[in-house]
């Protein structure tokens, strides 16, 4: 038994390092990617002016449809943070999602809204829609809220607010979400600049846990002050700035966050909408629209926006953050379970062979990896078998690794956006990352592990209270 174990764990020494090598290399060619794109994008900023694009007559018209259910403590700051929004060819869509608070009562109250006769046209199916509201104020011209039936998810929520658009390009957001003024002329960009057909745009989005919020406006950015959302500043840095800038110039993402998105509403439209099923609505639909542009042999670019645009309330505390996250990861193993068919298929090119395998290798599998491994570590020890000096190193390879991947991003964020207020909120992220691989990395594992065993075990999820705790003006 124990010379079996031996043979198993020196094969597995062998596959952990060459899964750590790759893993490594692969990381470091998509942090050159980034670079490239980054530096690519800030020259081009200059080549069309947006304040041209804000005064020209003939742009695409944008629909910003936010979602709400329960979202009564925020509602009405936010609506007005997205009624700020500078377009001229725009219109804002409150999607209220069957709210059991009194989201819709303070909509009508401080908007003057009236329920009006509304063409209504289902071409995705939703939940009954009961209603369309509007302001009896110009000055909320741009307004419309829909009431509908709880769908019970995000996605039946945001197709209404589909349907109810007017616009050839519609955002998906939250309304938790703070936008900044230029949001859509940046995300509408790509639109009207590149030849290829631009099915959808992302852009980068912060935390707004302890920033300076005034009547939906975004005063002062700070560092969070709690532990969770201070570690997913950190991810949220990495993400934006690493990893989508890559994927965006090898026009393979997979993922436009649910918090801000563009859309091109034809093709959404085409492939069916945001799947109401889905526990990662974004991903399924960005995916499902890449599918439906292969089948159907057109040339697309999905971009993204190395900005901040977006800031959005984080889970603060350990059991609504694994609650989220655990819902997360169900979204990633269903999405790559639905669409299984694309993978290392010919027809859907670098989809089926770069993108689909990155996100199952790196992002479904690691957690799977680190627990097995720790488990065969712990075996390996007590049956005499463990590699400690190739162990200790592997563990420092990769923290080292990762160090220097989280320090490169945070400086660029600050060469780029300064987004701190002083130097002190700077060294405190710099020493949340030091500490992040071994107080925060093991619940993210867990919830990884927790949301594959909800997936695998059919337990029901829905689109559940995040317990938002507000914006207020932080002394």
């Amino acid at each position: 038994m124990k010379e079996v174990f031996h043979q198993f764990y020196k094969s597995f020494e062998v596959f952990i390092g060459f899964f750590s090598v790759s893993y490594i290399l692969f990381y470091l060619f998509l942090a050159f990617l980034s670079y490239y794109a980054i530096k690519k994008y800030i020259n081009s900023k200059y080549y069309v002016h947006e304040d041209l694009l804000l005064k020209a007559k003939y742009v695409k018209g944008v629909s910003v449809i936010a979602p709400a259910y329960n979202e009564g403590l925020t509602i009405v700051d936010n609506v007005k943070s997205l009624l700020s929004l500078n377009y001229p060819k725009s219109e804002i869509i409150i999607v209220n999602d069957g709210s059991s608070d009194d989201t819709l009562k303070k909509l009508i109250r401080e908007f003057e809204l009236v329920k009006v006769d509304f063409y209504y046209r289902e071409q995705i199916k939703t939940q009954k829609v009961r209603g369309h509201y509007k302001s009896t104020n110009p000055i909320y011209a741009k307004l419309l809220v829909v009431d509908k039936e709880n769908g019970k998810s995000k996605a039946d929520a945001s197709n209404a607010g589909i349907n109810s658009s007017k616009y050839p390009l519609f955002i998906c957001t939250d309304v938790d979400c703070i936008l900044k003024k230029d949001t859509i002329i940046k995300l509408v960009k790509p639109f009207l600049t590149y030849k290829k057909r631009v099915i959808a745009t992302g852009a980068a989005i912060r935390i707004s846990n302890s920033c300076e919020i005034k009547d939906g406006f975004l005063m002062k950015v700070h560092f969070p002050k709690g532990w969770y959302p201070r570690f997913q500043e950190l991810e949220y840095i990495r993400a934006f700035i690493f990893g989508r800038m890559a994927w965006s110039q090898l026009n393979g993402l997979l993922l436009v966050s649910g918090g801000l998105g563009m859309f091109d509403k034809e093709v959404a439209i085409a492939a069916g909408g945001y799947w109401h099923k889905s526990l990662g609505e974004d991903m399924e639909l960005v995916t499902r629209m890449r599918k439906y542009m292969y089948d159907t042999k057109q040339k697309f670019l999905i971009k993204y926006i190395p900005e901040s645009l977006c800031w959005t309330e984080v889970p603060a505390t350990r059991e609504v953050f694994i609650r989220q996250r655990t819902r997360w990861s169900r979204g990633l193993i269903q999405t790559l379970q639905l669409h299984k068919s694309m993978l290392f298929n010919p027809k859907y090119g670098r989809t089926g062979f770069l993108v689909l395998p990155y996100f199952f290798g790196f992002e479904f599998l690691v957690p799977i990896i680190e627990v097995l491994g720790l488990i065969i570590i712990v075996a390996a020890y007590f049956l005499g078998d463990l590699n400690v000096e190739f162990l200790l190193w592997s563990l420092l390879a990769v923290y080292v690794f990762y160090i220097n991947t989280t320090m490169v991003s945070i400086l660029l964020d600050e060469l780029l956006y300064k987004n701190y207020a002083s130097l002190k909120e700077l060294l405190i992220l710099i020493g949340m990352a030091i500490i992040e691989p071994v107080v925060y990395h093991p619940v993210s594992v867990y919830s990884s592990l927790k949301g594959y065993w909800h997936f695998f075990g059919r337990k029901e999820q829905r689109w559940g209270d995040m317990q938002r705790k507000g914006f207020s003006i932080q002394k």
